[in-house]
């Protein structure tokens, strides 16, 4: 046996399964270029803080909006918007007082919010009660934060209603409705790029924060 043979030969990898496609309540499908509506719309404010929606960036399954907190100066070291489903006041107060709740509500009724768990959320082959509110991450620092947000699927024609609530930042329960074709004329304009479950290029990832959405009826 040569040196060049000490390790014999090197078994070739077993091939990668092909990858399982994307639930549509899961996030915005891949490969496609969104359409996208831009919005300037304050939601709420306070003498402490505010909480703004950015842009809208429609699919044909869904749409994903952009939330904004900006809080006042004298405030940005005391509230502590992460925007993971709790919210605290460094050092003091209960995560359940301070949480800024966060939801959307469709003509029909229908609304999903950032409080508590969609039902049969925990698996990709049992579809949800629609609609669906789904934390896609975000980043900033004190004063200024951004959070992406998935609502599948999209909302039936008529008003459509942002709603918040924020107690640490002095915002009492507040609603405003655009008029859904806003987004529904945006996801006309998506542009499929690539097919659903085209493999990435290798090494790439995706980072995404955990989940926490709740879904419920008109009579609820």
């Amino acid at each position: 046996m040569s040196e060049d043979d000490f390790f014999g030969s090197v078994p070739e990898p077993p091939p990668e399964p092909p990858p399982e496609p994307q639930p549509d309540w899961f996030g915005p499908p891949t490969g496609t270029l969104p359409g996208v509506a831009p919005l300037e719309l304050l939601l709420a404010r306070s003498d402490l803080a505010a909480v703004c929606i950015t842009r809208i960036s429609a699919y044909a399954n869904g749409f994903a909006f952009e939330l904004l907190t900006v809080s006042a100066a004298d405030a940005s070291d005391d509230l502590d918007p992460h925007m993971m489903g709790f919210h605290h006041r460094r050092g003091r107060g209960s995560a359940v007082d301070t949480q800024l709740r966060l939801g959307v509500q469709f003509s029909d009724g229908s609304k999903a919010t950032n409080v508590g768990a969609a039902p049969g959320f925990a698996g990709r082959d049992e579809q949800p009660q629609a609609p669906v509110l789904h934390p896609q991450g975000g980043g900033g620092a004190p004063g200024s934060w951004r959070m992406g947000y998935w609502v599948w699927p999209l909302p039936p024609t008529g008003p459509m209603a942002f709603v918040c609530e924020w107690s640490a930042a002095s915002i009492p329960l507040t609603r405003h409705e655009i008029d859904a074709q806003i987004v529904l004329d945006a996801s006309a304009r998506a542009q499929e790029i690539f097919a659903p479950g085209t493999p990435s290029r290798p090494g790439a990832t995706v980072t995404t924060f955990g989940l926490t959405a709740r879904s419920t009826k008109p009579d609820e």
